[in-house]
């Protein structure tokens, strides 16, 4: 009998566009003595897709994580890489010690997602790192219970223009307290897509920090503000042909959580064509401070160390509005 083996070459582009998390304690090395700043930065998982110059691809990483032995820095972090660019993404949240009655803040899910356009053609690969920091001097460590990484669309539309839907808070924060109680960020300016698309699915992704810098902070207090995502489509007079804000939470943060996710999504915005509407539209976080400490919206994270040490350093992206078309 002839035995005959057929091996199948699969190239990297193809062969990981998932990947799931294996379960894992992480360390968090504790604060410095002299002040400076110690991240650990673990790598969970790579996935990779060959892109033309007008691809937008759409990324999802998602954590969770609990048991921490401290208080604990965590952030979920997608790097995604080509030749000659790279686009990066953070979303953080403390992790409260396990056993102390607060079990909301011990168990934190994290979800990083947003659009991908490299502009030349290539492969773009993504990986997730897990960041953590204790936030007393000694270590700490807490548990990934699991997650993944995805890319959730491989190419969704653009604009008119050829640009991603999409629009992050540039580095800053943008402070809410009793004197400035709203602000609209993040936000997508006014766009136009192509005639034929029947919805948008919309997300509004804000990192909201908890006693912004220069205010003064009672440590046993909380910020509480509601957040409502706004998606507004447009006539070609320049009147809105229609408007949504259903989405819409409200988060009463403690101090010691420091800043925290507030992820929302608005999954079937009907695009209408009668009474002279067009495709064009816009969308924001409309970011309502109510009453206790003050607040603010995180923009891009900057000097981010590429691994734990590192001289070499990188900014991501955080608040963050994007869409993406369907029909």
């Amino acid at each position: 009998m002839t035995m005959i083996m057929l091996v199948v070459l699969v190239s990297p582009a193809t062969a990981a566009t998932s990947v799931t998390f294996q379960p894992r304690t992480v360390l968090g090395p504790g604060v410095p003595q002299d002040g400076s700043n110690d991240q650990n930065i673990v790598a969970l998982g790579s996935i990779s897709l060959d892109m033309s110059s007008t691809q937008t691809a759409y990324v999802v990483s998602v954590m969770r994580v609990n048991s921490a032995t401290i208080r604990t820095l965590f952030d979920n972090e997608i790097v995604c890489k080509w030749a000659g660019g790279s686009k990066n993404m953070v979303m953080g949240q403390n992790v409260y010690q396990k056993g102390g009655g607060n079990p909301q803040w011990e168990d934190v899910t994290l979800t990083t997602r947003y659009l991908v356009h490299p502009g030349v053609t290539g492969v773009v690969t993504c990986t997730a790192y897990i960041r953590t920091a204790s936030l007393g001097y000694d270590d700490s460590t807490v548990d990934l219970v699991g997650g993944s990484l995805r890319f959730a669309d491989v190419s969704v539309d653009n604009t008119a223009a050829g640009e991603p839907i999409q629009s992050s808070v540039p580095r800053g924060l943008l402070n809410v307290n009793s004197a400035t109680p709203i602000v609209r960020q993040p936000a997508m300016p006014m766009f136009d897509t192509a005639a034929g698309f029947s919805g948008l699915s919309v997300f509004g992704d804000t990192e909201y920090m908890v006693c912004h810098p220069g205010s003064s902070c009672d440590k046993s207090g909380s910020s509480t503000a509601r957040f409502t995502l706004f998606v507004n489509q447009w006539k070609a007079d320049g009147t809105v042909c229609h408007s949504d804000s259903s989405a819409s939470v409200t988060k009463a943060v403690p101090y010691y959580v420091h800043h925290i996710f507030v992820p929302l999504n608005k999954p079937d915005f009907q695009v209408r064509t009668d009474s002279g509407c067009i495709p064009r539209f816009n969308a924001y976080v409309l970011v309502e401070w109510l009453s206790g400490e003050t607040g603010a919206v995180q923009g891009t994270a900057v000097g981010l160390t590429d691994s734990r040490g590192s001289a070499t350093k990188h900014n991501s992206d955080m608040s963050h509005v994007f869409a993406v078309a369907y029909k």
